[in-house]
């Protein structure tokens, strides 16, 4: 794709059928959650722990709540949890 991304994906989901996947680029998924464009996620989470990597999800820009739909594990114990977005979060009062 060319030009502006949200663009882009929001004439992409505008036309019938299809589903639009991304894959291996949390910068796309950033952006596309930023605008509002992402309908689902699907982390597949692998039981090992790396010590360091890039975060998925920004340490700036906003909060956004998410809807467990659908969770289970593989054989191998790698965890798959698919969420929607379900807009702002609400927090507890502090204190």
């Amino acid at each position: 794709m060319s030009g502006d991304l949200a663009t882009a994906v929001r004439e992409l989901k505008a036309r019938p059928g299809g589903e639009l996947q991304v894959h291996g680029s949390g910068a796309v998924v950033r952006a596309l959650l930023a605008h509002g464009l992402v309908d689902e996620i699907t982390l597949l989470v692998v039981p090992v722990v790396l010590g360091q990597g890039a975060r998925l999800f920004p340490a700036e820009g906003p909060d956004i709540a998410l809807d467990l739909v659908g969770p289970h594990a593989d054989s191998r114990g790698v965890a798959i949890q698919v969420y929607r977005p379900a807009g702002r979060p609400t927090y507890a009062p502090a204190g």
